[in-house]
């Protein structure tokens, strides 16, 4: 089926095969069907799901994303005016509906991030951080819970 991941994924190899034009023609593709900003410089891991389609997804062109991970509808991952830099997120994570994660932040290996949080700090590993800002409230969450086995069981 044809969802922002593939058109991603075509203009990525285009773009490493030193194609100028062709893969910033499926950059505005992208924009214009699915309503989110996908760009074929940001790097994408293995098995990444865009919720809802994609809907209003905004990520950085030099944001590094893991394997596995899940982003729900509404969430930008962007850089800030104050620092220079974008995230780098790991690999399990899952980032919640309206989320924002700002500036040089490394988010850990199977965080959760809550809907709408502000993520302006880095997230260890095995954390869900949650508010605005985000802060982490729990550490040391399982990979095996409930959440991650309905994202990996598909």
């Amino acid at each position: 089926m044809l969802n922002p991941i593939w058109f991603y994924r075509m203009a990525h190899f285009l773009h490493r095969k030193h194609l100028p034009l062709v893969p910033r023609l499926v950059d505005y593709c992208i924009r214009v069907f699915f309503a989110c900003w996908l760009p074929h410089t940001a790097t994408l891991g293995r098995r990444v799901v865009l919720g809802y389609g994609g809907l209003g997804i905004v990520i950085h062109c030099e944001a590094r994303l893991g394997d596995d991970v899940h982003i729900d509808q509404c969430v930008t991952i962007g850089g800030n005016a104050r620092e220079r830099g974008v995230p780098s997120i790991g690999n399990g994570v899952y980032i919640g509906a309206g989320a924002k994660i700002l500036g040089p932040v490394v988010i850990g290996d199977h965080a959760i991030i809550g809907a709408n949080a502000v993520v302006v700090r880095d997230v260890p590993p095995h954390s869900i951080a949650v508010g605005v800002p985000a802060r982490v409230i729990k550490k040391g969450i399982e990979p095996n819970s409930y959440l991650y086995h309905r994202r990996t069981a598909s």
